[in-house]
């Protein structure tokens, strides 16, 4: 060979950031480039590996948790509770200024938490919520900005179906990743909420107020509709997530029960069918399959790489550098934010975060703080253009005269906000961790 392994490791590189620039499926690209840089190093032995890392990712029983959370997320999604949540949010809310935007936030909240699949938590509240917010005059920037923020908080609050492929992948405890990123994810929420009542205080054209009618509503009917469409989800999504927590259940185990307790909640309401069902299912397989898929072909093309010394000079290369453990985590969170626009967060977690894993010893820094402060980062890749994917799925829904430039104007202030919590997040890292260390020792 003309080229040494460690260059090969790099040229394998390389290549596929060329293929997946020309939209060739990731999955299928990595798993062929894995087999075909490894038969020039190894030859035959490729296909033996290949077969033990496909049955070691089948084997691990935490990505069990995946389809089960995902199938809770579609049954929920498709029992049409959401216009209620959001009615019986918007009653309680009517007194705060810019109610409506804020009972978008705290329904986004509850229903990515409940889903976690971003981009239908975007589209519904985008069918419900962004016509009304623009119906009562609120400005059409603040409002896309809303649901798009809300929409992403799924992939940081638990529980967080990247926080269960990143305990995978960095092989830590999915129960500890839930206990820290509860009071983040729960802050950020805040956060958003915060700024969103600043904005209607000092600007109250930005978010009028409600007709009187719309607000002084009978105490009684706010309670009511709280209790049939807030507290039920709000319970079902406490259960799961005390169970986790708690240690009353593995995560796999408090997802059946959540997909179960999805099921009781779509028959209360009577919006459950078997056709819903069957599509629950489908939706559940083949998102199910494209992260397994995913994840045999990131563990093929890692351990090629790291068998061919890649790994090893890129770490040599972070090192040289004498960066310090500030500096890398700056570093890391700069490229991780980077990757954002052209990939999904499930590519950027299975395929590029095991090349900065085992620098997070030599750094000293702790993995399930990386984890909380990747997913706090990956928020922004939904958000930031040029290639943001949750402005475009509200573009899709959005009534014609919105713009995507307003969608993008509108989002920028919630980028920065979560620019700030990471900031914060490094500043009192005990934030995150204090939880994980109280319930199951530091």
């Amino acid at each position: 060979m003309f080229l040494s392994d460690p260059a090969l490791g790099i040229l394998m590189l390389v290549v596929f950031l060329i293929l997946l620039m020309l939209g060739f499926p990731i999955a299928f690209t990595l798993m062929a480039l894995g087999v075909a840089f490894g038969y020039l190093s190894i030859g035959d032995g490729i296909f033996q590996l290949f077969v033990q890392r496909t049955y070691s990712v089948m084997a691990n029983d935490v990505l069990i948790s995946i389809p089960l959370f995902l199938f809770m997320g579609y049954v929920i999604e498709r029992a049409n509770i959401l216009d209620r949540l959001f009615r019986a949010i918007q009653l309680a809310a009517g007194w705060v200024p810019g109610s409506l935007a804020v009972a978008t936030l705290i329904t986004c909240a509850l229903f990515a938490t409940a889903t976690g699949i971003v981009g239908a938590v975007v589209t519904l509240m985008g069918l419900l919520a962004f016509p009304a917010m623009l119906r009562a005059g609120y400005d059409t920037k603040i409002s896309a900005g809303v649901v798009c923020a809300g929409g992403c908080l799924g992939i940081l609050i638990p529980p967080s179906v990247m926080l269960i492929l990143y305990g995978a992948t960095a092989g830590v405890s999915v129960v500890k990743l839930y206990a820290a990123a509860f009071f983040p994810g729960v802050a950020l929420a805040g956060m958003y909420i915060a700024y969103v009542i600043i904005r209607a205080m000092l600007n109250p054209s930005l978010a009028p107020k409600l007709p009187a009618s719309e607000r002084n509503v009978p105490a009684l009917t706010i309670i009511w509709a709280l209790l049939t469409s807030f507290f039920p989800l709000v319970a079902l999504i406490v259960s799961v997530l005390g169970c986790i927590i708690l240690g009353l259940a593995t995560p796999s185990e408090a997802a059946a029960i959540g997909a179960a307790g999805a099921i009781l909640l779509a028959l209360a309401y009577r919006t459950f069918s078997i056709e819903k069902l069957k599509d629950s299912v489908f939706l559940t397989a083949r998102a199910s399959a494209m992260v397994c898929w995913l994840f045999v072909g990131s563990a093929v093309f890692s351990a090629v790489f790291a068998l061919l010394g890649g790994q090893r000079v890129v770490e040599e290369f972070i090192m040289g550098l004498d960066i310090g453990p500030i500096g890398f985590l700056i570093l890391t969170q700069i490229i991780i934010f980077v990757l954002g626009w052209p990939l999904e967060w499930t590519e950027i977690i299975v395929i590029f975060l095991p090349i900065f894993l085992p620098l997070l010893d030599h750094f000293g820094i702790d993995p399930i703080f990386f984890g909380v402060l990747v997913a706090l980062n990956l928020q922004t890749s939904f958000l930031s253009p040029p290639v943001a994917m949750a402005p475009f799925y509200l573009k899709g829904v959005a009534p014609k005269h919105v713009t995507i430039e307003e969608i993008f104007s509108g989002v920028m202030p919630f980028i920065f906000i979560v620019v700030f919590a990471m900031i914060l997040l490094y500043t009192f890292p005990n934030f995150a961790l204090w939880l994980p260390n109280y319930l199951y020792g530091g």
